[in-house]
């Protein structure tokens, strides 16, 4: 993927996708080893949102985290000859962006702690409402709670220490299996299921009143 490659909008490839499965993943994969550059923008254009995802959730700073999805994808491309499908195609870009989100932070400061900067989160983080897109039976009060819970979870989940907030997000919002996740944050899974069961009791305290008045 050259350099001055971007994330392009959905659409904008002219490659048929028969399949968006692992298969169809690992035939993507074994062209764009070859130099079939079309074939790599499928596989962008398919996993670029879980990526991006993963990461917003992450650092909660959306700027930041489409450029961290782009050198996701970059350097995706750079170690792609050394790719073996032993893995899901996926799990191995969770991975590289494991290891970009942890570079990042490790930058910034922001791992020594094991929390996000509270300050930070609140200059950056994108605005709740704005994700939220009421259906024809809410209402505008509807909208307004379901806003204010969602930026309460975000919140919550930016005080999680960096491990426990990744494996929720790889869990709970990505749905990645525990064998999956173990592979990502290259750890055992009964170490992901301990983090797992922390992180959720951390978060159920810091939500403890919010569900209690539902």
């Amino acid at each position: 993927m050259p350099s001055n490659a971007t994330l392009g909008p959905v659409g904008s490839v002219g490659l048929d996708v028969v399949s968006d499965g692992p298969d169809d993943d690992i035939r993507l994969v074994a062209l764009a080893q070859q130099g079939d550059l079309r074939s790599y923008d499928v596989l962008v254009t398919r996993h670029r949102g879980r990526i991006y995802a993963m990461i917003r959730n992450m650092i909660h700073q959306e700027a930041d985290a489409w450029d961290l999805s782009q050198e996701v994808f970059i350097k995706a491309w750079n170690a792609l000859p050394r790719f073996e499908a032993k893995a899901r195609f996926s799990t191995w870009l969770y991975r590289i962006a494991h290891n970009v989100v942890y570079d990042w932070s490790r930058k910034r400061k922001l791992i020594s702690a094991g929390e996000l900067n509270d300050e930070i989160f609140e200059r950056e983080r994108i605005d709740s409402a704005s994700m939220t897109t009421p259906s024809g039976g809410e209402s505008p009060d509807d909208t307004m709670v379901q806003s204010e819970l969602c930026e309460k979870i975000e919140k919550a989940l930016a005080k999680l220490s960096s491990e426990h907030r990744e494996v929720v997000v790889l869990k709970d919002v990505q749905g990645l299996s525990y064998k999956e996740i173990a592979e990502v944050m290259a750890c055992s899974i009964g170490t992901v299921m301990s983090r797992l069961f922390y992180a959720r009791q951390k978060l159920q305290v810091m939500l403890k009143d919010e569900y209690q008045t539902r």
